[in-house]
């Protein structure tokens, strides 16, 4: 029989690329937050249309077109839909460094979306067919510290470029390397083998997955936790410069090495912890780890927003900032783990599609509003204590990862049988 092209490079190697893709994705998708005080100066505009830009903007797109991607890569090949999506947004962020006019910008961003909205799902139904599910949190965790990647360049460059360049300029530098892995992708990304052939009948019905209980609360605890993550790192860079004086340059260096550094460990270690407690215990253990996280990361939020002194609000922001993405990869391997193989892209896209509109959608505008509302009595503090709707959040999401992980495993019965 003849051998698949691209099977001889080491799954490591695969999931270090997608890795990569993950971290271009959130340069792109992020770099927005560093500049948006730069923006609100240029254009003239409110928090609550800086919230629009960042939330609903990007997140209708992304979530909406989420779905019927996905269901083309459950029956198509992952690596071209990847390739295609990446080279969409990657091209789409480089408009956004031409706008001249604010509408202008918003449709870029819309456009962004469309093309982000294709490479998650795909992303994670690859890794988990290339890592059996007592490995999987771990990959997942692996490809999962793009975020914390993405994150750190898109603070560091971002704050530097615009600082020094102006706004455009990071957004375009943003989305070059996008293109060049477009290019890498086309040449050694190719699809591993899938566990079984393209859903078909009653396999194929949606109502598989809203019978898995766990699914559904596993999908309201990652709605819960990306509005958090998405809407206190929306605005913390201009928390940052209201509240504390401080300049692009400095936050994006700052939470640069915060994100990237402590974050990526954070990432890494408890996707690395999940395995070992599934293993221990069962996979419904994978869900006590973002709940803990969460209940760690809660109080230290306090003097973050609340101190007076930058030394101790960048020092308290530590430990909750390296838990932000803490779920990921628990909470992916776990949703991989309870689906039909022929069914992984799709749930993925669905819980993305419902995380993003809530995280996304609505993480940044409430704060953004909350911002504007508190204004008249707090003056540029309003923003401090508008972040806290992204604190309330993250304490939500315990409750719904403690009750899925009590409904794991009857859900794997379920799915044996």
């Amino acid at each position: 029989m003849r051998k698949r092209r691209g099977t001889k490079i080491p799954r490591g190697a695969i999931v270090l690329l997608l890795s990569a893709i993950y971290a271009v994705n959130y340069i792109d998708r992020q770099i927005l937050a560093i500049v948006l005080e730069h923006i609100k100066h240029e254009f003239g505009v409110s928090d609550t249309l800086l919230g629009l830009l960042v939330g609903p903007a990007f997140a209708l797109f992304y979530a909406t077109l989420g779905m019927p991607i996905a269901l083309a890569a459950d029956r198509m090949s992952r690596s071209r839909i990847i390739a295609a999506s990446l080279a969409c947004f990657s091209v789409m962020t480089l408009a956004c460094g031409l706008a001249a006019r604010f509408w202008q910008l918003v449709v870029s961003r819309m456009l962004t979306g469309v093309g982000e909205a294709g490479t998650g799902p795909a992303s994670q139904s690859i890794v988990s067919d290339l890592y059996p599910p007592a490995e999987r949190a771990t990959a997942q965790a692996i490809y999962a510290t793009g975020v914390n990647v993405g994150l750190m360049i898109a603070f560091f460059a971002g704050g530097w470029i615009a600082d020094n360049y102006g706004w455009r300029a990071a957004f375009i530098a943003a989305g070059v390397p996008g293109l060049v892995l477009t290019l890498l992708a086309v040449v050694i990304l190719r699809d591993p083998p899938r566990a079984v052939a393209a859903p078909t009948g009653a396999e194929a019905r949606l109502g598989f997955l809203w019978r898995q209980r766990s699914y559904r609360y596993i999908v309201l605890g990652t709605a819960m936790s990306a509005f958090s993550g998405y809407g206190i790192t929306a605005f913390v860079p201009a928390f940052l410069i209201r509240s504390h004086g401080m300049g692009s340059t400095e936050v994006g260096l700052i939470f640069a090495l915060i994100v990237g550094l402590g974050g990526g460990l954070g990432t890494y270690a408890t996707g690395r912890i999940a395995d070992l407690a599934a293993r221990r215990g069962g996979i419904q253990r994978n869900l006590l780890v973002p709940a803990v996280a969460a209940i760690i990361a809660t109080p230290f939020w306090v003097p973050f927003f609340l101190s007076g002194k930058v030394a101790v609000a960048i020092a308290a922001a530590v430990i909750p900032v390296s838990l932000s993405a803490s779920f990921i990869g628990p909470c992916i391997a776990t949703i991989q783990t309870i689906t039909p193989p022929a069914m992984r892209a799709r749930a993925a896209a669905i819980q993305l599609f419902v995380g993003n509109l809530i995280g996304l959608g609505l993480g940044p505008l409430v704060i953004g509003v909350l911002s504007d509302l508190l204004r008249p009595l707090l003056g540029a503090d309003s923003l401090r204590y508008a972040m806290f709707a992204g604190v309330a959040a993250a304490f939500a999401s315990i409750p719904f990862y403690l009750i899925a992980a009590r409904h794991v495993p009857e859900d794997l019965a379920r799915l044996d049988a």
